[in-house]
């Protein structure tokens, strides 16, 4: 089948395809060279060599040879290296399940689509059967750290807000809080983990959860560091909790194929409300003993 015989949105379609799986090819590829696992690398360079195969198909349609796009293989690079290999294959395959959709799309003019698809579908089955990274089954331990560090900072940081009213004050205050908290969090994930016996590292364990906690901290005493009105740096701190929450439920979302909404919302909710109670408090501490600082 050549150009002249294809109508131009088909056409137009199977360029985007053919680009789309040469790229692809060579994501795989690069993620299968970087993995320790050997059974991971094989799969991936399985996964990799149909992705060419797709790319062979489509250009008996098309007779043009596509280049791959090099800004999307830099980008799942980076990513993989930032965020690990789940997530990197993760929101590569949510990208796969639109173009499956597309694919339909095609049937009736490019019948070698329907094998194409077939295939795009048994490439999720078998990474979900591959995806097994350090990192995700600790994260229990991280969920406890980042969550106990927003909801007792968050709030700890509103009260002395309004209680203290003195930036750096605040800052020291809420830094010895939360670093206390932080080797507390890890010394119980520690007992909690050896108890249970589950197969996790405890020592491993109680790193991901302490690390957690004093990133969160470090992040949410800043605006105290850097503004002068408090009121400026209690904004400034509820609105990055709220970042970290969005940032972190995403993660989730897309690595362990988790519901986003619900989970943000739920984590969200507790970190405000637990900071409105406290400034209320301190407000009622304040107003009732009259402590100026």
């Amino acid at each position: 089948m050549s150009e002249n015989s294809l109508n131009p949105k088909t056409w137009q379609a199977l360029l985007r395809f053919q680009e789309n799986e040469i790229t692809e090819y060579h994501i795989y590829q690069k993620l299968a060279k970087r993995q320790k696992s050997l059974e991971n690398a094989r799969v991936l360079e399985k996964i990799a060599s149909e992705e060419h195969n797709h790319y062979e198909i489509l250009k008996r349609y098309t007779g043009k040879e596509i280049q791959p796009d090099r800004f999307k293989i830099f980008w799942y690079s980076v990513l993989e290296r930032l965020f690990g290999f789940t997530f990197a294959i993760r929101l590569m395959e949510r990208g796969e399940e639109s173009a499956q959709l597309n694919y339909k799309e095609i049937f009736t003019d490019v019948p070698k689509a329907r094998e194409i698809e077939k295939e795009e579908n048994d490439h999720e089955l078998q990474l979900i059967e591959l995806l097994d990274e350090q990192r995700l089954q600790y994260v229990g331990s991280i969920v406890l750290g980042l969550n106990d560090a927003l909801v007792e900072l968050t709030g700890a940081l509103a009260g002395l807000t309004l209680a203290l009213q003195n930036t750096n004050l605040i800052a020291l205050t809420g830094f010895i809080t939360g670093m206390a908290a932080s080797f507390s969090m890890a010394a119980s994930e520690y007992l909690s983990t050896k108890s249970d016996q589950n197969g996790k590292n405890p020592l491993t364990a109680a790193i991901y959860t302490g690390f957690a906690y004093i990133i969160t901290v470090l992040i949410l005493i800043a605006p105290y560091l850097i503004f002068d009105h408090y009121y400026v740096c209690l904004a400034t701190t509820l609105t990055l909790a709220i970042g970290i929450i969005a940032f972190f439920n995403y993660y989730i979302s897309v690595a362990k194929d988790l519901s986003f909404k619900h989970r943000f919302f739920e984590m969200a909710g507790l970190s405000l409300g637990v900071a409105f109670l406290s400034f209320l408090i301190g407000f009622i501490l304040r107003s009732t003993f009259g402590i100026e600082i």
